[in-house]
């Protein structure tokens, strides 16, 4: 978790960073590290004053360090604490690589879908970053990236075809408790819960419809963090009151939203404005931005 006022647009500042800084510098990172799914479970639940969490989307990014990448989850955590969200995907020999996009074109120096290539086919791609400069950095699988981050952050897995019983067959002998699984369902939400034991799933509740058909699965409200929307909907405060008087956070996405805005400041500024209406926890492409204000 980092802590950031939200009383003051002050507490968020610009951090522009020079592309030139290598990740192979040793420098201090701001870890988390989990030992249990109890401790997850702590992290994830609600508490009045609690510090917002800042959650980097495709894994964060920054320029020289593309999306999707450990290299830039790495360079994120030199900066402020984080999780991020991460999107595997499935290869032509059922490897699971790290790839937001369908396919290589937007990413990478390949062209094509990932599912027509191999994993040691994949090894011979570098990764671009958001400007589209050619990086030196390789295609992570996800169990690359899950024992790099093990002992320091945390994991939501959005699911890209991913078969459920494959993440189901991974997370059931609990060797990583530092992992979320995100559901585009109910559906998929109960199939998880009652194949796992243990298994914290971020499940969208937007709206009083979705709260009630929450209920309906009967999944404690222990094993969830809510996303909301883009951003904290005044019409629905009842929702979120509900979800945080049982200890559920309230999660908003902001990549579609303010961080589409053209330069830092304006970004800034966007954010400033989210953080007014208290979300607890914010996904958004430039982690980086979120800083400590005194």
């Amino acid at each position: 978790m980092y802590k950031i006022n939200r009383k003051s647009i002050g507490c968020i500042v610009a951090f522009l960073l020079s592309s030139g800084i290598s990740i192979a510098q040793e420098q201090p990172m701001h870890t988390v590290k989990l030992t249990n799914f109890s401790e997850l479970q702590e992290y994830f639940h609600y508490q009045e004053g609690k510090p917002v969490i800042i959650s980097g989307h495709r894994g964060g990014m920054l320029p020289g360090f593309p999306e999707n990448t450990i290299e830039a989850m790495a360079k994120t955590l030199t900066i402020l604490p984080s999780f991020f969200e991460i999107d595997p995907r499935l290869t032509k020999d059922s490897a699971l690589v790290l790839m937001h996009d369908a396919t290589l074109d937007r990413t990478t120096t390949f062209k094509g879908k990932v599912s027509d290539y191999t994993y040691a086919e994949l090894q011979k791609a570098r990764v671009k970053d958001r400007e589209g400069k050619v990086t030196p950095f390789k295609i992570p699988t996800l169990q690359e990236a899950l024992e790099w981050g093990k002992d320091k952050t945390i994991f939501n897995l959005d699911n890209k075809g991913i078969p459920w019983q494959k993440y189901v067959n991974m997370l059931k002998d609990g060797q990583y408790p530092n992992i979320v699984l995100s559901v585009r369902s109910m559906k998929e939400a109960l199939f998880y819960y009652e194949k796992l034991d243990k298994v914290m799933l971020c499940v969208a509740i937007q709206n009083q419809t979705d709260l009630d058909a929450f209920i309906a699965t009967k999944i404690p409200f222990n094993r969830i963090m809510a996303y909301v929307g883009y951003t904290m909907e005044p019409a629905h405060e009842k929702v979120y009151t509900y979800l945080r008087d049982r200890g559920v956070m309230c999660f908003i996405s902001i990549p579609s939203t303010a961080d589409k805005k053209q330069t830092d400041l304006e970004k800034v500024k966007a954010y400033s404005e989210e953080l007014i209406k208290k979300p607890d926890i914010i996904e958004t492409d430039y982690p980086a931005l979120f800083m400590n204000g005194k």
